[in-house]
């Protein structure tokens, strides 16, 4: 029975192959991550904690303006460029290192920002109000925070998963890997997991654990609806900034 057991894992195809797109999702952060921005007299300070930490203040006149203490940048400009949009362009020692455009709602209540980097793709984040008096003056003043859920279809996902001809699948998304369903680890490039391991649980059902450091840092199932058509991802990680996440992906085959 247990011969036949790792014949079936080992053996079976990936019902996962083919390429997808992402339909819907619900996801969530905890603690989740936060956005606070307020007027002062020197200028306009913004503290983003969770994930990512960065605290400044600047002018919205686009002068630059000192940013000790952040990852990754030390100066900062922020370019007031209409009522509802702005422009934050963060450098390190005069070069840029990337340039955040924030767009609000027309009701104020939702904030989209686009960070784009040399060489990398454009990442999107949703942030919606949930704190803090509006301010006539700065309509972007207030308490924020990220809506996962919204961020991920904002950014939009396709995946391709497609047979590599040696009996294992070749991955492309965000990050990549080549691996085998026989529950053994591989290396993955990209993404914040240093290696996967499969393995089949049923014919329409994929089990991926994810590690990072050695420690287990994701775990995954993916479930593959009987035409073939759908595809839901059922997600749990821990972050390393020590932050859980949990989602539930529907793709579907294009």
């Amino acid at each position: 029975m247990l011969l036949a057991l790792f014949a079936f894992q080992s053996g079976g195809a990936d019902p996962r192959i083919g390429s997808w797109t992402l339909v819907s999702a619900q996801s969530t952060v905890t603690p989740a991550n936060k956005l606070s921005i307020t007027t002062e007299p020197t200028g306009t300070h913004v503290v983003m904690t969770g994930e990512t930490h960065l605290d400044f203040t600047a002018s919205t006149n686009g002068k630059p303006a000192p940013a000790p203490g952040n990852l990754g940048f030390n100066q900062i400009e922020l370019h007031r460029v209409s009522k509802k949009e702005a422009e934050v362009r963060e450098k390190k020692d005069g070069a840029p290192v990337a340039a955040v455009r924030e767009k609000l709602s027309n009701d104020g209540a939702v904030l989209t920002s686009t960070t784009t980097s040399t060489g990398h793709t454009p990442v999107i984040t949703v942030w919606t109000r949930t704190g803090g008096t509006k301010d006539p003056k700065d309509p972007f003043a207030g308490e924020w925070t990220q809506d996962l859920g919204k961020t991920r279809m904002q950014q939009g996902s396709s995946l391709k998963i497609e047979a590599d001809g040696s009996g294992g699948v070749r991955f492309s998304s965000d990050y990549t890997y080549t691996a085998r369903l026989d529950g053994k680890p591989y290396d993955m490039k990209g993404g914040r997991n240093d290696t996967v391991a499969l393995a089949l649980t049923d014919p329409r059902t994929v089990d991926a654990t994810y590690r990072r450091d050695n420690q287990v840092s994701q775990k995954d199932r993916w479930q593959v609806s009987a035409d073939g058509l759908q595809m839901t991802l059922t997600s749990t990680a821990t972050l390393e900034s020590g932050q859980h996440v949990t989602e539930k992906l529907v793709f579907k085959k294009q």
